[in-house]
């Protein structure tokens, strides 16, 4: 009975994104802006690895969606099911709102995600609903199997996108996205190359204010989270105390990544301007999908230095 609950709380939730989010306008626009969409296995992962990117896009006007790919219903110490997978769902749509971009959660439960053939077809088709031009999700490899496996299942759909009876009832995409791999510390079987570096100082308190929101994973510590680890992070009621707080972190965590991609910041900025860089994400251009040369690339991210 509660697994079932859970379920069609979830349903709700993932109906009432879709109706509210803004597919149709990727659908059939044809206007020269950019489509991304960006996949991570929970309410917090694209959230967490393209946030400041994404809030980038979203500023010069081009259209960026964030899909977790389960619901997130056992991501928490003390609470679980539906209740869960509802708040984990408000918690990314309002993160979204406050990045300028919108937001779907799949009706999957956390934990159970598998590469099987539907999942392969519903990432397919929002890829193509989306009419993308960018694709990000995790590399294949990583401590959490829902993390790996939305790698594989990205990593399945990228040739599948172009093809026409695949799915037949979504329409193929007339040419291939370019797919990208959010960033990473794991070293086997090889560690992540960054070959795109963003400076998201611009935005970076924008980012911090938007992961606010995540209050079940950010100030609760999420699935292996305490009350001992919630009751050290401020309380609720000193929201200032819980911003400093969470900048803190986000601070150390966006300027070590751009530490350790100095050198493709300097390829993207320039050596002059990519050593003041002080928060960045980085992102590693899949060998399935669009392979493009520097010019395309920074049409794609028209954000990068000159």
């Amino acid at each position: 009975m509660f697994r079932n609950t859970c379920k069609t709380v979830a349903a709700l939730i993932c109906l009432c994104t879709f109706m509210s989010s803004p597919r149709s306008q990727a659908q059939n626009s044809d206007d020269g802006k950019l489509n991304i969409i960006c996949f991570g296995a929970h309410p917090d992962d694209a959230e967490y690895k393209s946030g400041g990117s994404a809030a980038l896009w979203a500023k010069a006007g081009h259209r960026v969606k964030l899909v977790s790919v389960t619901n997130g219903d056992i991501g928490h110490w003390d609470m679980a099911g539906g209740p869960l997978a509802k708040r984990r769902t408000a918690e990314s749509a309002l993160v979204a709102k406050r990045l300028g971009v919108t937001s779907e959660v799949l009706d999957i439960h956390d934990g159970e995600l598998e590469p099987t053939l539907e999942n392969r077809k519903k990432i397919t088709r929002l890829i193509r609903e989306w009419k993308a031009d960018i694709v990000i999700s995790h590399r294949p490899w990583d401590y959490h199997p829902d993390h790996r496996y939305v790698g594989v299942l990205v990593q399945d759909a990228a040739y599948m996108v172009q093809v026409p009876h695949f799915c037949p009832d979504s329409p193929p995409l007339k040419s291939n996205p370019l797919f990208l791999y959010s960033s990473d510390r794991f070293r086997k079987p090889y560690p992540f190359q960054a070959d795109i570096a963003v400076d998201i100082s611009s935005v970076f308190e924008q980012k911090v204010d938007a992961l606010m929101a995540l209050e079940s994973q950010t100030f609760e510590g999420g699935a292996l989270g305490s009350k001992a680890q919630m009751e050290a992070a401020p309380p609720a009621s000193d929201q200032a105390g819980r911003r400093k707080w969470l900048r803190d972190r986000w601070a150390a965590r966006s300027t070590s990544e751009a530490d350790t991609y100095r050198s493709a910041l300097v390829r993207w900025y320039g050596e002059d301007k990519a050593k003041d860089v002080k928060f960045a994400e980085a992102f590693e251009i899949c060998e399935y999908g669009r392979q493009p040369k520097p010019d395309e690339i920074r049409k794609l991210f028209p954000f990068l230095g000159q």
